[in-house]
């Protein structure tokens, strides 16, 4: 297995907001559509995939994205690594779906405080009225012209997953920005 370098970002703590890396997290993106493959997911992960566009669910340490109406992503800090097996012996060997480890492709922002939307309408187009009053919703839209996912998973805390190759911009103008709010 290749060693994961990831970004070295120091925790930061603003007025009303806090910013910090959740590096590393265990991502896997799960793409299936037949009634087989929900069935063997549910069970394997112990959670029903959520069906709803821009949803979550969440069990313990697992949580899972709704990113399209076949498509998932599941993240979580402590994982067990047999996840991954388990998921790939009973859904893409049996040809119910695809698996796709992306630990090292995404990386996770942690946003929180007071003016977490103000500082995420500072650059995004994505009108947050509705989506910031909701817990458990999933958005993907364009962070500062960067392709970013956004999980809200208590008010006023999301998680942000931006590609890791602009991980330092993004981080670098959201720390920028955040002298301004």
């Amino acid at each position: 297995m290749l060693d994961i370098k990831l970004p070295e970002f120091e925790k930061k703590v603003y007025p009303d907001l806090e910013l910090c890396l959740l590096e590393p997290s265990y991502k896997i993106n799960l793409r299936g559509k037949s009634r087989d493959f929900f069935t063997k997911a549910g069970k394997i992960l112990s959670i029903m995939l959520p069906i709803e566009s821009n949803t979550s669910t969440s069990i313990k340490n697992i949580n899972v994205l709704w990113l399209s109406p076949d498509e998932w992503l599941i993240y979580g800090k402590d994982i067990d690594k047999n996840l991954e097996i388990n998921l790939n012996n009973e859904i893409s060997k049996l040809k119910y779906g695809s698996v796709t480890n992306v630990s090292d492709q995404w990386v996770t922002i942690n946003i929180k405080g007071k003016n977490t939307f103000e500082l995420l309408s500072k650059g995004s187009p994505f009108n947050f009225n509705t989506f910031k009053e909701k817990n458990n919703v999933v958005v993907q839209t364009i962070f500062n012209h960067v392709d970013v996912i956004l999980h809200h998973q208590e008010i006023n805390n999301l998680n942000l997953f931006v590609r890791k190759s602009f991980s330092e911009h993004l981080w670098l103008w959201i720390n920028d920005s955040c002298r301004f709010i």
